[in-house]
């Protein structure tokens, strides 16, 4: 049986997140973002609030670029945890390890880093120029 497991969100950021290690050291951060419905009902706005977890570099990315209110585009994967608390009751979560983070609104000279950076993505594929059309494979 396939399966495929993709979430890609655009919301604002509900709080500010913080940046966090791991026992290892490993940064991590979770924040909710509030993402709009596409149906309201009549004269009421409503939104989904869903929590984001990001993990190394997208996680320092994140704490360092956004903050409360900032739209935020996440592409990631829906995971679901399930524990008991302190009172022995059965808990569950619905959350979004994000793989990817990006930014969604133009950049301003006051609000923007000089450059626009990216969360990270595998820079180590290289590609050589074909100079002859005889080369091709097909």
């Amino acid at each position: 049986m396939a399966s495929f497991n993709k979430v890609i969100l655009i919301g604002n950021l509900v709080e500010d997140p913080e940046l966090k290690m791991t026992p290892s050291g490993v940064p991590v951060t979770n924040f909710k973002i509030a993402v709009g419905r596409r149906f309201e009902k009549e004269g009421e706005q409503s939104a989904d609030f869903i929590t984001i977890v990001c993990w190394r570099a997208t996680a320092e990315f994140v704490t360092r670029y956004f903050s409360k209110g900032k739209s935020i585009l996440v592409c990631g994967q829906l995971q679901s945890r399930s524990w008991k608390d302190t009172n022995g009751n059965n808990r569950y979560s619905l959350e979004v390890v994000a793989d990817e983070a990006s930014f969604v609104e133009r950049k301003t000279e006051s609000t923007a880093p000089a450059e626009t950076p990216t969360a990270p993505y595998n820079t180590e594929m290289q590609f050589e120029p074909m100079t002859d059309d005889e080369e091709l494979p097909f």
